[in-house]
């Protein structure tokens, strides 16, 4: 059995990884987002796009009055 992460051989402590770092690599893309599973619902769709309008919204500086 080969490392999803690098292709090396498996380790039995780390299985199915070869070893630590390559488990922590793909717990990291877990913790990032990098491993997402596509959703062809329109509903997610819009709600994404609401989320991402609103983040914008909050990181846009405020307007100074003078």
């Amino acid at each position: 059995m080969s490392c999803p992460i690098c292709g090396a051989e498996t380790a039995r402590q780390t299985r199915p990884f070869c070893s630590k770092r390559c488990a922590d690599r793909d717990l990291a893309r877990w913790l990032n987002g990098s491993y997402a599973v596509p959703s062809r619902d329109p509903e997610d769709a819009e709600t994404l796009e609401d989320a991402l309008e609103e983040a914008a919204r909050k990181a846009q500086p405020p307007d100074r009055a003078h």
